[in-house]
């Protein structure tokens, strides 16, 4: 590993609504911002260390970003709908995600993307009801909202359903925060965000019980879950855990650098059963859509529009923020290689089908 990336003076305010992380190659200690547990480069690229110069103590780069982004600030509200406008943003977003520095937080929400997990009860619907039990992996499971929110989710809609579920994490402490499902009401050493504002009442009752200034996880959502600490990026951890009929990796990928996240989701396809399902959105589209070209993943189209947009805090922070999500543009030939979050991976032999999915 070599030394820390040079720090670019264009970065997010303090106020900009933060991304669930997982990171790679942990250190000791808690906290909510995660730069010591970022990955670093032997050397950033030539043009990177260019565009990062400073010129009597202000960077040129990062002024031009803030007199972008103000104009983009007095657009009428279509004009990022514009093939022109989306692609000069791209432009500006590309710059950012090389010039920018890399904080991982675990700010995140439960029912994130709501969209996907329709999706998954689709899926699930599916299934051969004599199948073997359904096993799931959440990836950077963070503080344990993703988790929660789709084992109750799942449970719920389908009540007769045999599913193990494993969660794993870099960090220790977060994995046991989560595996204690205990989250109090006004923010934690992890978060300080509202995590609960997009669960409906109906779902906060479902989902809860309540203790004290807490909101702990009911009994039938917390049991038969594996909670596991492990490196996404290790290469062994495929044969730790074997594979999984679903596996999600969302919402930690965008907070490394493209080939580094490139490589890590290489690893994680690693993880899933041939026929079964990944779902990955908070990502480097790039990166993704060539992992989906060169593993030959099947994107699956179903809400595929609705998937992409499904994280409103994601979207509203492009393209001025390295993780911020641009917006789904229809025309594009390659639109379902680029904006599906949900991709299938290929049987071994195609002429065989996965006899647990309809």
């Amino acid at each position: 590993m070599g030394g820390e990336r040079p720090q670019a003076d264009y970065e997010a305010p303090a106020c900009a609504e933060p991304v669930e992380h997982t990171a790679l190659r942990p250190k000791a200690g808690t906290g909510t911002r995660r730069a010591d547990l970022l990955p670093t480069r032997a050397a950033e690229t030539t043009l990177a260390k260019v565009l990062n110069r400073r010129f009597l103590g202000k960077s040129p780069l990062a002024a031009w970003l803030r007199l972008n982004e103000r104009a983009f600030a007095l657009l009428p509200s279509g004009a990022l709908k514009l093939r022109a406008v989306q692609a000069y943003a791209r432009c500006l977003h590309t710059l950012v995600r090389m010039c920018d520095s890399r904080t991982m937080y675990f700010g995140t929400f439960f029912m994130r993307n709501r969209p996907q997990l329709d999706l998954v009860l689709r899926l699930v619907g599916q299934r051969d009801p004599t199948a073997p039990a359904l096993k799931v992996l959440v990836v950077a499971c963070s503080i344990g909202a993703e988790v929660y929110s789709l084992v109750g989710t799942i449970r719920s809609r389908s009540p007769g359903i045999n599913m193990t579920v494993t969660a794993i994490d870099v960090s220790a402490d977060a994995m046991e925060f989560a595996r204690r499902g205990r989250y109090p009401l006004y923010g934690c050493e992890f978060t300080g965000e509202n995590i609960f504002e997009r669960l409906t009442a109906e779902e906060r009752t479902n989902l809860f019980e309540s203790s004290g200034d807490c909101l702990s996880i009911r009994p039938w959502v917390r049991e038969g879950i594996t909670w596991l600490t492990g490196d996404a990026a290790d290469p062994a951890l495929a044969g730790q855990l074997g594979t999984h009929d679903m596996v999600f990796a969302n919402n930690f990928l965008c907070h490394l650098h493209s080939a580094d996240s490139e490589q890590c989701l290489r690893n994680i396809v690693r993880f899933v059963k041939p026929g079964g399902y990944l779902f990955v959105s908070g990502v480097d589209l790039d990166a993704r859509a060539k992992v989906v070209k060169d593993l030959r993943l099947v994107p699956v189209t179903d809400l595929l529009e609705e998937i992409h947009a499904g994280d409103p805090s994601l979207i509203k922070d492009w393209p001025f923020r390295y993780w911020g999500l641009e917006a789904f543009d229809p025309q594009r030939a390659d639109r379902d290689q680029r904006y599906a979050s949900a991709l299938r991976v290929p049987m071994r032999d195609p002429q065989v089908g996965d006899a647990a999915w309809a």
